[in-house]
């Protein structure tokens, strides 16, 4: 091929951002990688999340192995937990006060995780349970620092905290 149609086929590429995500595998691996994420998002305005990367449709999501420099492919559904930092994966909720639960989260593994779950909905559909129900393969629990996406697959048990 011509270098010419090359470089007109890599102005084609859709601009990505590279982000930090721990990714946790059933067993309780954890992987450090990078995934890239495109600078536009089509359900909402601003940058791609990793959200909505992992509650789209592709059953496989290209990362690069942080200790390595290898490429990987992450079957999304075998994804357990994937971390970001809590500035990565912003909230929804700007203009609504969201429903908040203080939550434990054990896994098929037995691994254990604690957090905040907040999320909006109508009042007919405002329970924890309509919650953990909905269709997105990934909820988001809100720890110190970062955000936890853990694959609805892999939950055993959702215990609310008392407080």
């Amino acid at each position: 091929m011509p270098s010419a149609a090359l470089g007109r086929m890599a102005d084609l590429r859709v601009p990505k951002r590279e982000i930090p995500v721990e990714v946790v595998l059933p067993g309780g691996e954890a992987r450090r990688v990078s995934i890239y994420l495109s600078e536009g998002a089509a359900s909402h305005p601003g940058p791609e999340r990793l959200s909505d990367l992992l509650n789209g449709s592709a059953p496989f999501i290209p990362a690069r192995d942080a200790g390595s420099g290898a490429m990987t492919f992450l079957h999304r559904a075998s994804i357990a937990v994937a971390r970001v930092a809590a500035e990565e994966e912003p909230s929804d909720a700007s203009f609504t006060i969201p429903i908040e639960h203080e939550v434990e989260i054990t896994l098929a593994d037995g691994a254990r995780l604690s957090g905040l779950v907040a999320y909006v909905a109508p009042e007919s559909r405002e329970r924890l349970v309509d919650f953990l129900n909905r269709p997105e393969p990934f909820l988001r629990l809100l720890e110190r620092e970062r955000v936890a996406l853990v694959g609805r697959a892999h939950v055993a048990r959702v215990a609310l905290l008392p407080g």
